[in-house]
């Protein structure tokens, strides 16, 4: 169960950030024994790779405040963040192995595929939300969300790893969010379709 719920914890932070959650489980491999990478995914803790990782996040992390910039960041990482998902939620296989859970260890695509289809889905209402927030604010608020974004994706890679009890919690939250996130840009839009001709 912990297995299940830090794989879904790293893939939902993959989805608002690809590379946070990787950089996380790649350093805590390398400094920790909390993170203990399965066979074949010890790249991931490759001091040159993480070096890539940390590149392409300083590039994220300043592409996706500026308004109009975010949006075509957000098309590129359609196929990045799922990527992303799927990665750190299989490479918690060593966890399910730690809870004897064998059917997760002989069925490893299992974990890619969560991954993908979570990171997927936080990733879309990330890129939903964003245009209406930029157009809501006159781009003041790409920033800002962008930050607390970086923040959350932070925060739910080391909740996965060291207290994966509050992922639970914190995907509920999430849920909410996206709930009043849909129902906002619902809105914008009957309202923008009401002035137009």
């Amino acid at each position: 169960m912990f297995a299940a719920l830090t794989g879904l914890g790293l893939s939902t932070a993959a989805g608002l950030n690809a590379y946070i959650p990787l950089l996380v489980v790649g350093v805590l491999a390398n400094f920790t024994d909390t993170v203990k990478l399965p066979d074949g995914y010890a790249w991931l803790s490759n001091w040159g790779v993480l070096a890539v990782i940390a590149v392409l996040l300083a590039a994220e992390f300043v592409l996706d405040k500026i308004p109009a910039v975010d949006s075509v960041n957000d098309l590129i990482q359609t196929a990045v963040r799922p990527a992303s998902g799927g990665v750190v939620f299989s490479a918690t296989t060593a966890a399910a192995e730690l809870d004897n859970s064998t059917w997760m260890t002989e069925n490893p695509w299992v974990g890619w595929v969560l991954g993908i289809v979570v990171a997927l889905a936080v990733h879309a209402l990330k890129t939903t939300a964003r245009p209406v927030v930029n157009a809501g604010t006159a781009g003041v608020g790409a920033p800002v969300v962008s930050t607390v974004e970086d923040a959350g994706s932070l925060g739910m890679s080391l909740i996965a790893i060291f207290t994966p009890v509050l992922v639970i919690l914190a995907l509920i939250l999430l849920a909410l969010l996206a709930w009043w996130v849909i129902r906002k840009v619902r809105r914008v839009r009957r309202r923008a379709d009401r002035r137009s001709p």
